[in-house]
């Protein structure tokens, strides 16, 4: 995966009775990245997928994973998902105790350690672990549904990280994750985005081709 700035499609949005298709339309189509989100039901108000679903996800493709834990005591589940094949391996702020400890274990299984912050949390938070990173996830909407609105002030949050990390002189990158769409895809990257995840803007917006085409040429 290069680090220019890219769409990432996000499987949750995608049609989980034909799943291998739709990740072909996306390999089709040119995409770098596939981000996957689990939630289980307690940490955010919705349950998806787990371990065995990703670990079929990684047998129909080489595409990394970009694997977004929207759960409690992640740490329980660290060595599941990096058998299951998870490339980057996100966890919440919110969610871990001794983050530094998680972000280290996520690193020792062979993944690339990110930490995600929900809206109401700042980014001041993350000075300290921030050089263990490989990626920082900012949610742009409450986590737990598909389809929500950007929230407008999270293009602050995503400049004033990306000054965070430029000033500690770190190559973290920036992902956002929540309510991005053809309008507003071009001042999501200009804030300093190198990821953005797309759900329905990729999945329900005619063809996954097209629209994931769309996207990416908004951005460039």
């Amino acid at each position: 995966m290069t680090h220019s700035k890219i769409i990432a499609p996000s499987l949750l949005s995608a049609n989980f009775a034909n799943l291998e298709y739709d990740i072909r339309q996306c390999e089709d189509a040119g995409v770098q990245i596939l981000h996957v989100d689990v939630m289980d039901g307690h940490f955010v108000p919705n349950i998806t997928i787990g371990p065995p679903v990703v670990k079929a996800i990684r047998k129909v493709t080489r595409l990394p994973l970009d694997t977004h834990l929207m759960i409690e005591e992640p740490d329980r589940y660290l060595e599941a998902f990096a058998g299951a094949g998870s490339t980057y391996l996100t966890v919440h702020y919110e969610a871990c105790r001794h983050l530094h400890r998680t972000v280290t274990r996520i690193k020792e299984l062979g993944m690339k350690p990110g930490v995600s912050l929900n809206p109401a949390t700042p980014i001041e938070f993350l000075s300290e672990i921030l050089p263990y990173c490989d990626l920082v996830l900012i949610m742009s909407v409450n986590p737990g549904f598909g389809g929500q609105s950007f929230i407008p002030t999270s293009i602050d949050k995503i400049q004033n990280l990306s000054a965070m990390i430029r000033s500690m002189n770190l190559s973290t990158l920036i992902e956002v994750d929540g309510g991005v769409t053809l309008d507003n895809a071009a001042s999501v990257a200009e804030a300093g985005t190198d990821i953005l995840v797309a759900g329905s803007a990729v999945f329900a917006q005619g063809t996954i081709e097209a629209s994931f085409k769309e996207l990416q040429q908004a951005i460039r």
